[in-house]
């Protein structure tokens, strides 16, 4: 009987976490094709299927939930072990990894950070951006996304493992497209009916919540053009005139040559949420981070809800 290799299981959590062979790889810094083989050693060594490969990803197999359950205790006791020997301390000191969007990284956290370094010296900051807005992760718990980290701002409320988890404010949407677009197809009424309209939608992957749920159903109306996670991606695509495309206002206000057609009030907004294991949460360097971003937050709410 073949022997398994304890550093496979390495690789099955990484791939059960970012979703994909890529995204695993480049987690892992190896390439792909050693992510394959390692995770099909893994597979004849249990002799059960641990992912089903879809054109969207990799997703856990009954069997691969009930191997990630086992093993997700564990990867979280060994991963935060150094750091939990200093829970419960008062020493404001150390580095602090914090998870976010590229927009809310960009706009939120970078231009704070002048002040927080001002009030905490002491305080590194390591900024974890993604492009992604709230795709599901291919593992069952949300747990897996603070693995690596010490908080996470998401765009959707977690709903399972051991967490602090606290809402910040609301993100408002509005309906954008390049004043030039307007022009040429025509202008868009508030009631947002993109009939004959050429639409940049979000993600498949994307959660159906608030404004994501809105423009998938004015898809139906016009044509998808392209689709992305990244509001960067579609700012700039807006903005070269492409199509049409919804955006967190705060950030495409900024923008002189896209127009608002409808705001929050029609599209909706997404929900900004702060979490941080529990345990984490009693180690002082990352407690003064949580009430920075809180209190950061909490000044710039009106802006970000867009009301």
């Amino acid at each position: 009987m073949k022997e398994m290799d304890w550093d496979d299981l390495r690789f099955f959590l990484a791939v059960a976490s970012a979703g994909s062979l890529s995204a695993a790889a480049r987690q892992l810094n190896v390439n792909t094709t050693t992510v394959l083989r390692r995770i099909a050693s893994l597979e004849d060594v249990l002799d059960a299927r641990l992912f089903e490969r879809l054109r969207s990803g990799y997703e856990l197999t009954r069997d691969g939930t009930r191997l990630l359950e086992t093993l997700e205790p564990v990867d979280m006791n060994l991963s935060s072990l150094r750091r939990d020997f200093k829970a419960g301390s008062e020493d404001y000191r150390g580095e602090v990894r914090v998870s976010a969007s590229e927009l809310i990284g960009g706009m939120l956290i970078g231009p704070s950070i002048p002040k927080f370094s001002a009030q905490m010296p002491d305080i590194g900051l390591d900024i974890v951006t993604e492009a992604g807005l709230t795709q599901a992760s291919a593992a069952p718990r949300v747990m897996n996304a603070l693995r690596d980290v010490d908080i996470a701002l998401r765009l959707e409320r977690p709903t399972q493992g051991d967490m602090l988890v606290r809402k910040l404010c609301d993100i408002g949407y509005g309906l954008y497209a390049h004043k030039d677009y307007l022009k040429q197809h025509g202008k868009i009424g508030p009631d947002g009916d993109l009939s004959g309209h050429q639409i940049i939608g979000f993600s498949e992957n994307d959660r159906p919540l608030g404004p994501i749920w809105w423009l998938s159903r004015g898809e139906r109306a016009g044509t998808v053009i392209m689709r992305s996670s990244s509001p960067l991606t579609r700012i700039g695509a807006v903005r070269a005139g492409v199509g049409v495309t919804a955006l967190p206002c705060h950030y495409a206000q900024n923008f002189d040559d896209i127009e608002l057609i409808a705001g929050p009030e029609l599209l909706g907004t997404l929900e900004l949420w702060l979490l941080t294991r529990s345990d984490l949460a009693r180690l002082a360097h990352v407690r003064a981070v949580m009430d920075f971003l809180i209190a950061e937050v909490r000044d710039k709410s009106q802006l970000l809800a867009a009301v």
